[in-house]
């Protein structure tokens, strides 16, 4: 069977999808050239002509898919509706017991770029444009009088903390934290920073 021809930009993205889909399955320490290349039916030598190294190659599909979860962060918050409904429906989405995947990637994200100088500057940069956005849609709600919050970059970092800090747990110790329960810490929390009450987050309009 021929393979269709596909441009440069296209065949990193091809790279780096299948990519992606060897660490979720192998974790960046067993991922290796080879089982990338075999993913697709390619040789060796064409992955490393995109990605002249493995440390590289790992580097880039990590931001490759923080950018597809950045893009559905910036989906969410910016909806024409109150800050409020945006902050909670990003929070729920974010949460272990919501519709974001990849979990198990990031976390072996953040365990290898303890020692990847490249993983580590990806795993930061979304990290801090997470909290970014966090950061910006709770300052519109206090601006807007919908809630009352003294530090929006504070507020921003604890719920990053608290919904990251569950995702290890619930991902590595399945078991240990029950979703109904995470959801209610999640809301707890959520409620608490913005000075409202819990049922607040289900009844309000936007």
């Amino acid at each position: 069977m021929t393979r269709v021809r596909l441009s440069v930009a296209q065949r990193r993205e091809e790279l780096l999808r299948a990519a992606v889909g060897q660490i979720e399955a192998r974790g960046v320490a067993a991922v290796r050239i080879a089982d990338v290349a075999s993913a697709l039916g390619v040789s060796n030598a064409l992955v490393l002509y995109h990605f002249s190294t493995k440390e590289k190659l790992v580097a880039e599909a990590f931001a490759y898919a923080a950018e597809d979860d950045l893009a559905h962060l910036r989906k969410l918050l910016g909806r024409r509706t109150s800050a409020l409904r945006r902050l909670r429906a990003a929070v729920r989405w974010y949460a272990p017991t919501g519709q974001a995947k990849g979990w198990r990637l990031w976390i072996e994200g953040w365990a290898s770029a303890l020692r990847e100088p490249a993983l580590r500057e990806v795993t930061r940069d979304l990290d801090r444009q997470w909290k970014a956005a966090i950061t910006e849609v709770v300052a519109e709600g206090v601006a807007a009088g919908e809630f009352r919050c003294p530090d929006p970059a504070g507020t921003a970092l604890r719920l990053t903390a608290l919904l990251d800090g569950l995702a290890v747990q619930m991902t590595a110790y399945e078991g240990t934290v029950s979703r109904a329960r995470a959801q209610e810490w999640v809301d707890e929390t959520l409620a608490r920073e913005l000075g409202l009450e819990r049922e607040a987050l289900t009844t309000t309009r936007g």
